[in-house]
C-alpha cells in the first residue's frame, strides 16, 4: 500500500535518467522498453526530465533477540506511479539490525534486538523493521513490528500500511514471531516460538520475488520457528538464530531461549526504480 497518492497521467510525463552511483543493476531487458535500477547499496540517481516512475523501497530487516523474539521485517513501500523532480536525488539503503545476545540468566539483563534502518528515494521512505523482544526486556520502537517476550508487546507499524506487528508470547521459554509486510507475526506458546510474518511478492524486475517477511521467534522445544516468507530468518530452539536475508528487509530469527544465545541479524533493504 502506498504511503503517497500516485501521481495521475494527466500530462505529467515520464521521468528520464542520466547518471547513477552506487553501482546499481541496470536493467534494460527484463521488461520490454523499460530500464530497472536496481540498488542493493546506497547511492544517487540523476533525473534529467521531472517525471513519474514505478518505485519500490523496502527498509531494512530488525533483528532477533538472544532471548527469544524474532525480528520484524522492513517496511514495504510500492509505489506503482510516483513523482520524481529533477536533479541529483540521494538513494538510501537501510542496513538491517544487529542480533542481541543472552549473557546472562537475569531478567533485567536481557536485551532486544536492534531495530533495522530507514530506506529511502527522495520522498518515498520505507522505515526499518523493530528488533525482537527479550524475555522480560521492553523498549520495542518503530518499524513492521516484532515478536515480543511474554511480557512485551509486539513493535509498532511506524509507517501506516506497510506492515504488520509482531506476535507476543505466552510462555517464558518462547518468543513471538515478528511481522511481516503481509502478515503479524504468529505467537510463541509453550517452548515453541511463533513463526515469522510472510512478505509480499512483487514483479517491479519483471520477476516475481517476495519481501519483508518477518523473522521466527526463538524456542526451547518442538520444530524451530520458520521465518516468513520474504527472507525473514528462522528462530532457533538449539542455538543462534538465522539472519534475514540480504536485500529482502527480512526480520532476523530469534536465539534460543537460554543463556548465551544471539539472535540473527536482519537483512538489509533494497530501493528499485523503474524508468519508462
Amino acid at each position: 500500500m502506498p504511503l503517497f497518492t500516485p501521481i495521475g497521467g494527466g500530462g505529467i510525463g515520464k521521468a528520464t535518467v542520466t547518471a547513477t552511483t552506487g553501482s546499481p543493476t541496470i536493467d534494460t531487458s527484463s521488461r520490454a522498453g523499460k530500464t530497472i535500477y536496481k540498488f542493493t547499496g546506497s547511492g544517487t540517481i540523476t533525473v534529467g526530465t521531472a517525471g513519474t516512475a514505478e518505485i519500490l523501497v523496502i527498509g531494512g530487516g530488525g533483528a532477533g533477540a538472544g532471548f527469544g523474539g524474532g525480528g520484524g521485517a522492513g517496511a514495504y513501500n510500492y509505489i506503482a506511479e510516483g513523482f520524481l523532480p529533477s536533479g541529483t536525488l540521494t538513494v538510501t539503503v537501510g542496513n538491517g539490525g544487529t542480533g542481541s545476545t543472552n549473557n546472562s540468566d537475569n531478567f533485567v539483563n536481557r536485551s532486544p534486538g536492534g531495530n533495522g534502518f530507514s530506506s529511502r528515494i527522495d520522498s518515498f521512505i520505507a522505515s526499518g523493521g523493530a528488533g525482537g523482544g527479550a524475555y522480560y526486556s521492553n523498549g520495542l520502537t518503530g518499524g513492521s513490528g516484532s515478536g515480543a517476550g511474554s511480557n512485551g508487546t509486539g513493535g509498532s507499524v511506524a509507517l501506516s500500511g506497510q506492515g504488520n506487528s509482531g506476535g507476543s508470547s505466552t510462555s517464558s521459554q518462547s518468543g513471538g514471531g515478528g511481522g511481516g509486510a503481509s502478515a503479524a507475526g504468529a505467537t510463541g506458546a509453550s517452548g515453541v516460538g511463533g513463526a515469522g510474518g510472510n512478505g509480499t511478492a512483487n514483479s517491479i524486475t519483471g520477476t516475481s520475488v517476495t519481501y519483508a517477511g518477518g523473522g521466527g521467534g526463538g524456542g526451547v522445544s518442538g520444530s524451530a520457528a520458520a521465518g516468513g516468507t520474504g527472507g525473514g530468518g528462522a528462530g532457533s530452539r538449539t542455538g543462534n538464530g538465522t539472519a534475514g536475508t540480504a536485500n529482502t528487509g527480512g526480520g532476523g530469527g530469534g536465539g534460543q531461549v537460554t543463556s548465551g544465545s544471539t539472535g540473527g541479524n536482519g537483512g538489509s533493504g533494497i530501493v528499485i526504480v523503474v524508468i519508462g
